[in-house]
């Protein structure tokens, strides 16, 4: 019996060279800046992914590219943006919204609430964000009877330059209440009539910030709520544990955090009370 060596197909199909050193040197650059875990699953989108960069900038090795991202803070940031997951859509996972709306609200209204702040962790491309902000619009928590305030933060620049835009395709409105989308959106006209647009009223209500989960926060303000949902997947568990102290430590007391229903977080039980639906409130 003669033996076949095996035929790497994808290596062979590949312009660039692509070694298991090369991937080794983006999973630890990845680890230690970002927090995120790029598993040997991934090694094909990540080949995919920072090709783009090589054809563009017009170099010929990773090598050389590794070199430019390790002397340009630019290349650095399109590096990062080129490797991290932005999906979402509006009311993604809606018994989130669901609870602020027909809960937390009220019960702020009853015990005359005033300053609200809210941060949406990981807000992609701004879609949850904007769904927080069209509840809080439609309930009447916007100035100037409420000092109310979102902050949404995600480390890739250049979906966070989409979500200042507020502008998205139309198909994504179906997922959108229709009360809510009523008042808190516009439907584009002529050539724009395949977009949809959020209005200024929901706009005011957020700050856009380009922020590392792993690295020092500076906020002046502690919050009501945090959505940080289908983030920390990407984390290893002493990470993910790590931060969810840290949140704890910027919650208000009776503060709301949010994760991702594919999310389970060892030690939650730890400060937190489990309200069901991944949603839990700070006890102290």
């Amino acid at each position: 019996m003669i033996d076949i060596p095996v035929v790497d197909v994808m290596k062979q199909a590949r312009e660039f060279e692509f070694s298991d050193m090369h991937f080794r040197h983006v999973q630890k650059f990845m680890l230690k800046e970002t927090g995120i875990f790029l598993s040997e699953r991934k090694v094909s989108m990540v080949y995919g992914r920072l090709v783009r960069r090589l054809r563009l900038i017009g170099v010929n090795t990773f090598k050389e590219y590794f070199d430019i991202v390790n002397r340009k803070a630019d290349e650095r940031e399109a590096f990062i943006n080129a490797l991290t997951t932005n999906k979402t859509q509006f009311f993604r996972e809606k018994h989130h919204f669901d609870y602020l709306r027909n809960d937390l609200l009220p019960e702020w209204k009853k015990e005359h609430k005033s300053n609200i702040r809210i941060w949406s962790a990981g807000c992609s491309t701004g879609e949850e964000a904007y769904s927080i902000a069209s509840i809080l619009e439609a309930s009447s928590f916007v100035p100037p009877m409420y000092d109310t305030k979102i902050l949404a933060t995600d480390l890739d620049t250049d979906v966070l330059e989409i979500a200042r835009q507020g502008i998205y395709p139309l198909e994504g409105y179906q997922s959108i209440p229709q009360d809510l989308l009523k008042n808190g959106f516009i439907r584009g006209k002529g050539l724009n009539k395949s977009f949809l647009k959020t209005k200024a009223v929901l706009n005011n209500l957020i700050s856009f910030r380009a922020i590392n989960l792993m690295s020092s926060w500076e906020f002046k303000d502690d919050f009501d709520v945090i959505f940080c949902r289908n983030v920390m997947i990407y984390f290893e568990k002493n990470m993910q544990q790590e931060l969810i102290e840290r949140f704890r430590g910027k919650l208000r007391k009776g503060g709301l955090l949010c994760i991702g229903h594919s999310e389970n977080i060892p030690g939650m039980d730890h400060g937190f009370e489990y309200l069901g639906n991944t949603m839990f409130r700070k006890k102290n």
